[in-house]
């Protein structure tokens, strides 16, 4: 006898084998232990979620002739018709092949005639989005007044392609995508009654990967077994069969993009290439990984959604306090983007190898989300001395070397003091760091209640920068240099909708300063 793919071999032959279905299962259940048939339902889902599986169990139940619990016995001859395909009482339609006018009027023809034997004609149209227009009008009349003896089970994956005129006379059962727990306890089962051996890992991995069908995740194990048939079938072995990547690989890759190593990056993604692993499923994989880290960052309390194991949880934990919030926020994005165009590109692994250089070089993007990261790698190249420290510090410091001794404690600045740093604060300006310089030409002075000189600038981002730590130390350090006293400094913002006139005193107008603003 021929093979029959596990995904035919198990499917459900009564209520109680459909996983992840209950709440649909009992409530038609118990339509039919009370005798409240109705006469058209609409079955929606994504694929694999059993809809037709449990069409037909329906269509058993409603025809068996020693029913038990509202389920077919699966003994009598209506169900072994049935379960076999040669009952006349159920007639399954493809409406992806037969959409048109003529083939729904058969069916209204049809519908006239009794059954010969059983209690109900059922027809059950799949893909029942596909019909025409002109079909589901004539379908119409028939499924709001079938005869007594007619039930319609309607089944989709996109319902709201379906007329509403179509929607209001069924009644709607929506499926549910199945969990991965449940798939899992659902492979673990079959698998024992196959006597095949698979590691736990590699039955979760399937699950995860099944995205919600149970008939793609008995699809996909199939396909595993087949490679390593009379093999215990290990995680490393689904991996390599489905073209996938391990946590591993990410992890390593995650701290590469984190040092911007471009060159490091692209030699992961060749050796990836070079084993066979397919983009799009790497794509796919590691957007999940990235949105894994965005949870753990996100709360303690996060063991049940991202259904890891204990040591992935942990080091997800330890990778998630790496990066910040902005930078995974963009980095899935950019992986959501490439997941799209991968769908239709001829040269993936050029698309994937750009994703990976933006990722790595946020200046080469002008999305918002990337202003954050591109200061960030700013910061990162004066820190590792690309640009040249201020010439008067420098001169200060070697001043202290050559003439060691107990530092004259500076008076604090008055109020007029401030104004005087306000005539010099531009030439002191043109002394700072490259980005701090650019930050501060469209920077205005104002004075606060406490004397502070304040340092307005337009936007919250560039107040972010002048306002670390460090960047005001530099700003004080050189005001201490041309004055020879201390001024305390205050970074703020404007107010967005508000102008700074509307808040704060000029003062560099006030000592009748011309402001130049360098391009």
């Amino acid at each position: 006898m021929s093979y029959t793919a596990l995904y035919r071999k198990f499917r459900p032959g009564e209520f109680e084998d459909v996983k992840g279905q209950d709440h649909i299962s009992k409530t038609l259940q118990n339509q039919i232990k009370a005798d409240r048939i109705g006469h058209a339902y609409l079955f929606c889902g994504t694929r694999g979620t059993g809809k037709t599986s449990v069409a037909k169990i329906f269509a058993k139940a409603v025809n068996c002739e020693h029913p038990v619990n509202g389920s077919p016995c699966g003994v009598c001859d209506s169900c072994k018709a049935i379960s076999s395909g040669t009952s006349m009482n159920v007639i399954e339609i493809d409406a992806a092949s037969n959409n048109g006018v003529d083939n729904i009027r058969e069916i209204r023809e049809e519908v006239a005639y009794r059954p010969t034997e059983g209690k109900y004609k059922v027809y059950i149209i799949d893909e029942v989005h596909m019909l025409s227009i002109g079909a589901f009008n004539a379908l119409l009349k028939t499924l709001e007044e079938p005869p007594e003896y007619v039930i319609f089970i309607l089944a989709t994956t996109e319902a709201h392609k379906i007329p509403i005129t179509i929607l209001s006379r069924c009644q709607r059962y929506d499926f549910k995508r199945i969990t991965i727990d449940t798939i899992a306890a659902r492979l673990t089962d079959l698998m024992q009654k196959e006597n095949i051996e698979v590691e736990e890992k590699a039955i979760r991995y399937v699950a995860k990967a099944a995205d919600g069908s149970m008939r793609d995740a008995l699809s996909l194990l199939d396909q595993c077994i087949a490679f390593y048939l009379g093999q215990k079938l290990t995680y490393d072995n689904v991996l390599e069969v489905l073209g996938a990547v391990d946590t591993e690989v990410f992890s390593r890759l995650l701290r590469e993009l984190l040092e911007r190593n471009v060159a490091k990056v692209m030699k992961s993604l060749d050796e990836l290439v070079m084993q066979g692993r397919e983009l799009s499923q790497l794509a796919a994989d590691f957007t999940w990984y990235l949105r894994n880290l965005l949870l753990a960052k996100s709360s303690d309390n996060m063991e049940d959604v991202l259904d890891v194991s204990t040591e992935n949880l942990a080091q997800l934990k330890e990778e998630a306090q790496m990066i910040e919030n902005d930078t995974l926020i963009r980095y899935i994005r950019i992986f959501s983007e490439l997941s799209n165009q991968l769908k239709y590109a001829t040269q993936k692994r050029v698309m994937m190898e750009v994703a990976f250089i933006k990722l790595c070089r946020p200046e080469m993007e002008v999305e918002q989300d990337t202003l954050l990261e591109r200061i960030r790698a700013l910061e990162e190249q004066i820190q590792q001395g690309i640009a040249v420290r201020p010439q008067a510090a420098a001169y200060a410091e070697q001043t202290v070397e050559e003439a060691p001794g107990p530092k004259v404690e500076l008076t604090k600045a008055l109020h007029e003091d401030v104004k005087a740093v306000a005539k010099d604060f531009r030439p002191i300006v043109n002394q700072l760091s490259g980005m701090l310089r650019n930050c501060l030409k469209m920077a205005r002075l104002s004075v606060g209640n406490q004397d502070q000189l304040l340092i307005v600038l337009p936007d919250e981002v560039s107040a972010g920068v002048v306002g670390t730590p460090e960047h005001r130390e530099e700003i004080e350090h050189l005001i201490e240099q041309r004055i020879g006293k201390t001024v305390a400094i205050e970074v703020r913002c404007v107010e967005e909708g508000r102008r700074f006139e509307d808040s704060f005193v000029d003062i560099e107008k006030v000592v009748h300063m011309d402001i130049t603003v360098e391009d």
